[in-house]
């Protein structure tokens, strides 16, 4: 196994690596945002492929394939000796005809609570998050019940995903935030200006995810392959940084990450991946993988960094100047 150096998360003591395993593309299709047909023999080909170069975390949700992703990862884990953290969420529900409900009401959250246990095959959860804040009006309530269930030994620590400032402020004031996990990378940057200084200014970590861009900054991507997407990958109709007409923009900062890439010598993902890390509040980026052998060449951007007038060319791009 690789070693990757560690960062401690929020208060915590959890000490994770900057790369976490993201457990989300595997949950497959035939819900509402899925990321189409998936092999489950490849998925754990992934997680295991991310786990030989040292990632020890892994970030999953009950509704990722409604259930699919969570059994999915306790297979993957049986029988490996350095077992990693393991990260799930709360907050969403759904019924018999696959329709996705948004609960925090105490009940609701403890129900999905012992239901991913049982699919995970954990006696606790390493960290159990918030995963929207919906319905607003029972933030309060759900993350109440979080804190009990920290209490009693169920979860280790409690974080939230997706919240606003003043959202996080009414959770505080409950019990501790451990973590925020927020959406984040080159296109998408709309935390910097309130959401990150508020995590560092009060110690909460940050779990960056869709880093890469649902696989947009991996320098892969055409309107050809855009457009040959199945029809129950979320990407092609609902994912709005694959829609035009702002797909062709994404497509020019995508090649300022090519350029750099091939002046470094590593692959365009990784110097995307770098660039979401060397953010002062961030302690981790969740990368996704659906099969073996697209890990490889992401677990370098956990040791590279980049240098200001790289990061200078990227962030101009990102803005709109182009290459």
């Amino acid at each position: 196994m690789n070693a990757m150096r560690t960062r401690l998360l929020g208060t915590s003591d959890l000490a994770i690596t900057p790369l976490g395993f993201g457990a989300w593309a595997i949950g497959g299709g035939d819900w509402a945002f899925g990321w189409g047909s998936q092999d489950d023999g490849d998925s754990i080909a992934a997680i295991h492929e991310a786990l030989d170069h040292g990632v020890n975390w892994i970030d999953t949700a009950p509704v990722y394939g409604l259930g699919r992703s969570e059994e999915v990862v306790a297979r993957a884990l049986e029988g490996v000796r350095e077992r990693p953290l393991v990260f799930t969420k709360c907050g969403r529900v759904w019924n018999e005809r696959r329709e996705i409900g948004k609960r925090l009401e105490a009940a609701s959250v403890r129900a999905e609570c012992e239901a991913s246990l049982r699919r995970l095959r954990l006696d606790r959860i390493d960290l159990y998050q918030v995963h929207w804040p919906e319905p607003d009006e029972d933030v309060e309530e759900g993350w109440t019940e979080l804190a009990r269930l920290r209490d009693e030994g169920k979860v280790r620590w409690i974080g939230v995903s997706n919240f606003s400032v003043a959202q996080m402020e009414r959770a505080a004031r409950i019990a501790p935030i451990t973590s925020l996990q927020p959406p984040f990378s080159l296109l998408r940057r709309e935390i910097e200006p309130e959401i990150l200084p508020w995590c560092r200014a009060h110690d909460v970590g940050v779990l960056a995810y869709s880093p890469l861009a649902s696989g947009l900054l991996t320098g892969t991507w055409s309107r050809e392959r855009r457009d040959a997407l199945p029809e129950d990958d979320w990407r092609k109709h609902k994912n709005p940084l694959f829609q035009d007409p702002a797909f062709a923009r994404h497509l020019a900062v995508v090649e300022a990450v090519r350029g750099i890439a091939a002046t470094r010598g590593v692959a365009p993902g990784a110097v995307a991946l770098a660039w979401v890390l060397a953010h002062p509040a961030i302690t981790g980026a969740i990368v996704g993988a659906r099969r073996g052998g697209q890990f490889a060449d992401l677990a370098v951007a956990a040791a590279l960094e980049l240098t200001a007038e790289e990061r200078g060319v990227l962030v101009r791009a990102a803005a709109g100047g182009g290459v």
